[in-house]
């Protein structure tokens, strides 16, 4: 019997193979890569919704807004002048909303709105108490001077410039007392009060805007830090490390109480609205309310699109703190695009290669010379 050639089998082990060997550099650095975010309960996707409703309806364009406003007071309470509008529970004076909100409808405003630029102010200024007082505080102290200016302006015009029903009484509070009509050129201070109101309420809210980046910029900027990563595009990346634990500290303590404020300064904007369409229908005189609203109109324009915006003045538009984190809109240059023979052309007249011209303006086509002769 013959004997079997033992089978050469491939061995275990073998001596090739594919994978990196450790080495000893002590010169490698190891980055690790970014940390993800927190996973989101159901509790907070319910919040971001409510707030995305929120900023859809207080954010809407103002200067649409503004002409919107114009736009009714003219034309709505032109019709109410000449026609007969049927009578609702808004319409009496003394109803809910008019006698305990709008009558102190200021009051509100300031309620509503100082904690909301404490607290805001206080996180993008990282805690800086004085930043806080000469940036931010002024803005509700300019707005409140000059509602207290027009408005008073508005009533001594009226008693000043008016008469009585009876010339026995001269005065405005004599003539009212003793039952009579004073007539005069009353401003609409309510139209000048809800308007600038609602302008006002929707100007300072705009610290909300981009308010959820923050807590990203923190998440990165700390793993930054830990990793000792030099190269950062992340707008907190010059903070000293008192004021970025400041910052965490203070976003995460009080960003619920700033959503809560948030929520409360839209729904008494809707409501600032509402009383301002049932004073266009029917309180005053078409020329009263479009008066008292074009004067509300040019204080907001003047404080916060001229004043607030000019950047050797003081106060500061609000989100303007330590850090940036407000995004601009930049308007791109429109690009005329034209389709020849299935490509696409971007302002230029020759074919396009991964959104670059092949050929320049100036030589289309390459087999001539700048001389257009044909020859290499």
């Amino acid at each position: 019997m013959m004997a079997s050639k033992p089978s050469r089998r491939k061995p275990l082990h073998p001596t090739k193979m594919n994978f990196r060997p450790t080495t000893s550099d002590s010169n490698m650095e190891f980055k690790g890569t970014k940390p993800t975010s927190e996973p989101t309960s159901i509790k907070e996707i319910f919040m971001l919704m409510v707030l995305y409703v929120c900023k859809k309806s207080l954010f809407f364009d103002t200067n649409i807004k503004v002409g919107l406003y114009l736009l009714c007071l003219f034309a709505v309470s032109l019709v109410a002048d000449v026609a007969t509008i049927p009578r609702i529970y808004l319409s009496r004076s003394d109803n809910l909303f008019n006698k305990f909100f709008v009558k102190y409808s200021w009051g509100w405003n300031l309620l509503i709105i100082l904690p909301f630029v404490i607290f805001t102010s206080y996180i993008y200024c990282c805690g800086q108490v004085k930043r806080i007082l000469h940036h931010h505080l002024p803005r509700i102290a300019v707005a409140t001077f000059f509602w207290y200016f027009w408005t008073n302006l508005f009533n001594y015009i009226e008693a000043s410039f008016g008469r009585c029903q009876i010339k026995a009484h001269g005065s405005k509070e004599t003539c009212l007392k003793a039952g009579y009509i004073w007539n005069g050129f009353d401003t609409s201070g309510h139209s000048f009060i809800l308007i600038y109101g609602s302008l006002f309420l929707i100007e300072e809210a705009r610290a909300m805007l981009n308010w959820d980046s923050i807590k990203e910029y923190i998440r990165l900027e700390e793993h930054s830090r830990n990793t000792k990563q030099t190269e950062s595009t992340n707008p907190l990346r010059h903070l000293t490390p008192e004021e970025f634990k400041t910052l965490q500290f203070n976003y995460e303590k009080y960003t619920p109480y700033i959503r809560a404020n948030f929520i409360l300064i839209t729904l008494f904007q809707i409501l600032w609205d509402i009383m301002l369409f049932c004073t266009m229908l029917y309180y005053h005189v078409m020329i009263e309310k479009f008066l008292g609203g074009c004067i509300a109109i040019l204080t907001w324009f003047f404080t916060y699109r001229v004043w607030f915006r000019h950047p050797s003045l003081l106060p500061k538009l609000p989100g303007e703190g330590v850090f940036k984190y407000i995004k601009t809109k930049v308007k791109e240059p429109q690009v005329t695009v034209r389709r020849r023979t299935g490509s696409i052309v971007n302002g230029s007249t020759g074919p396009m290669f991964m959104g670059r011209p092949i050929y320049t303006q100036n030589n289309p086509n390459p087999s001539q010379n700048d001389d257009g002769s044909g020859e290499k």
